[in-house]
């Protein structure tokens, strides 16, 4: 069994033992399955800059296992890296990974989230890259209808609707601005977000022509 398979099954394991995920299985089946979608990111990213494949697939499937140690919520979200990385740490470790690989990896998990660890290591490419698949998935086609239904973009009237739309515009401008650890990276978020701008903006277009003749 390879390194990659059995890093799948801790995952799945550690999901199917969460309380929250057995009162919530759809949360539970929408971590597991943006796991493997940052899995595949990590895999491209990997093979277009020649980093280590094996060790950003590892990384990319278990940034978000901190997920099943505690319930989501706002307070303890920004965590979620850092306890990600402790719950890897001890698996990784198991694994013929070698010292230095399992260090990098566990950086790389921690980060993720808001760039800070609580140990010691650096932001290599390798390790923005964990954070870099992450956002590849999350700013991906699924989530344009995951943010809208998140904020009940339905229900809004339409002057709330057209606020939201710039707003989530705006944060697109101000995101592409910002630097990834590889340029494979930069690109595949840029071509994430480039695609969510042109949606937003159809549907704004379509709000503003909504009202009056």
């Amino acid at each position: 069994m390879t390194n990659i398979e059995k890093t799948e099954i801790f995952l799945r394991e550690q999901f199917e033992k969460c309380a929250y995920f057995k009162e919530h299985p759809v949360d539970g089946e929408y971590r597991l399955q943006h796991s493997y979608r940052v899995a595949h990111a990590a895999r491209e990213i990997a093979r277009r800059e020649g980093l280590d494949e094996e060790g950003l697939v590892i990384g990319g499937l278990l940034h978000d296992v901190g997920y099943s140690l505690f319930f989501e919520s706002e307070d303890n979200w920004v965590e979620h890296g850092r306890m990600s990385a402790r719950l890897a740490r001890p698996f990784l470790e198991g694994l013929d990974l070698g010292v230095e690989r399992v260090q990098e990896i566990c950086y790389g998990i921690a980060i993720h989230v808001d760039g800070k660890a609580d140990f010691s290591g650096e932001d290599t490419a390798f390790a923005l890259s964990i954070g870099d698949a992450d956002d590849v998935d999350r700013f991906g086609a699924y989530r344009i209808y995951d943010a809208m239904e998140y904020g009940d973009f339905r229900n809004l009237k339409i002057e709330d609707k057209r606020k939201w739309l710039r707003e989530k515009l705006d944060w697109i401008g101000w995101r592409l601005e910002q630097k990834a650890g590889t340029e494979t990276a930069r690109q595949m978020i840029a071509q994430c977000l480039l695609y969510q701008r042109q949606y937003y903006e159809k549907v704004l277009e379509q709000m503003e022509h909504s009202e009056t003749v």
